[in-house]
């Protein structure tokens, strides 16, 4: 074969060619990479130092379209045209540059104003989803619980209700921009055990009661990572989000877009790996010949591409399924998981692959390394999603 002939080895290279993406494809990925390589990059070193980034990001991010996006015009978004490409491929430049510190706080009000758009007052449409497209606030999902988990049937944040108003006590942990976020899409418990009695509220972050404190996650460097707790807050009856009791169902489904991204976000740190691992395997020399040449080198590469190419096929059939009015629940996990373990895989790999390199500061794997274990966990950890799947399957 040719020089000109073989394949790119790098982030882009990585990417096994799709027949699903287009031109219009092409042209958001150029627009989130021109506004990440100008905004992002070169701050990268100080804000993962300092473990958060300037609120001025936001409205950057807003102008430059990377907010509005999915989001009607009449709100202030880009347009309603678009499919789980553009999410997908929104994780994948974000976390092409390793900015994990960045991504979860930009993202989260993807999955958290969906339901107020849909079914919250046309009030709360004008006070919250307009400055939140803006990047004039911002927004926290806030799910997860110290006892529950991934287990939402066991949450314990409970909504009293008095008169017209409820009364929230709780708390919620690992929240995604928790310690900065003007607004709380928070799952509350109003009826009785398991999901049937969960209901979703839009909760002020600046109400009495409510405080924030940051999570010290294990390599994380997201200072906005945080704990929410709720004593005795009193939240207006009218920011109930759709039906009492009836909160599972649009949890269920941000549930589904969080996963997309998720796997996004761990193939392209994979791809990240792989291309810095080749990298370094043409430069470096051991016993008189370049780290590539020696075959035990070779088959890793080739393992850990192999990977990473059988997932994205899964992914675009994934993809095609949903984008056609399926919900194929127990793939999806099952494609998290695959995911996932194939990005501890790579990391794990790649490390070996750079040897004491990784750990001089100058390159992308060491980071990638110690972050793959939260995106095993997050969203659902393996061994929930391997038995959710298992019970969509019908055993």
């Amino acid at each position: 074969m040719a020089a000109a002939d073989k394949p790119r080895l790098d982030f882009d290279g990585l990417r096994p060619p799709s027949p699903f993406l287009t031109e219009k494809h092409d042209a958001w990925r150029q627009q989130l990479r021109n506004f990440i390589e100008a905004e992002i990059n070169p701050n990268l070193d100080a804000w993962d130092a300092a473990a958060t980034f300037p609120d001025e990001l936001y409205v950057k991010a807003a102008k430059a379209g990377a907010l509005g996006m999915g989001f009607s015009e009449e709100l202030g978004g880009t347009g309603e045209d678009i499919d789980l490409y553009h999410r997908i491929i929104f994780a994948e430049e974000f976390f092409r540059a390793g900015s994990g510190v960045v991504f979860a706080d930009l993202a989260t009000h993807w999955i958290a104003l969906p339901p107020i758009i849909a079914f919250g007052p046309e009030e709360m449409r004008e006070r919250v989803a307009r400055p939140i497209l803006r990047g004039e606030r911002k927004i926290a999902f806030a799910v997860t619980e110290p006892s529950g988990g991934s287990d939402v049937g066991a949450f314990q944040t409970t909504a009293e209700k008095r008169g017209d108003s409820y009364i929230v006590n709780g708390g919620k942990t690992l929240i995604s921009g928790a310690t900065r976020a003007d607004f709380l899409l928070t799952a509350v418990r109003t009826g009785g055990p398991g999901v049937g009695g969960l209901s979703l509220l839009m909760i002020e972050a600046d109400r009495p009661g409510v405080s924030s404190a940051p999570v010290k996650g294990l390599g994380w460097y997201n200072g906005n990572n945080g704990t929410l707790t709720f004593d005795n807050v009193e939240v207006p009856a009218a920011n109930l989000i759709g039906v009492e009791n009836r909160g599972f169902a649009g949890l269920a489904n941000q549930f589904n877009i969080e996963r997309f991204s998720g796997i996004a976000a761990t193939l392209a740190m994979a791809r990240t790996a792989i291309s810095e691992a080749i990298d370094w395997s043409r430069q470096r020399h051991t016993f008189g010949q370049r780290l590539i040449d020696h075959q035990a080198i070779r088959h890793k590469i080739v393992e850990m591409i192999q990977r990473v190419n059988a997932c994205y096929a899964f992914l675009d059939i994934l993809v095609w399924r949903f984008q056609r009015g399926e919900t194929p629940v127990a793939e999806l996990a099952m494609m998290k998981v695959q995911a996932t373990t194939t990005l501890e895989f790579v990391a794990r790999e790649s490390l070996q692959v750079l040897g004491g390199r990784a750990y001089t500061g100058d390159n992308r794997v060491e980071r990638i390394y110690r972050e793959a274990r939260i995106f095993v966990i997050g969203g659902g950890s393996e061994e929930i999603l391997r038995d959710l799947a298992g019970r969509q399957l019908g055993f």
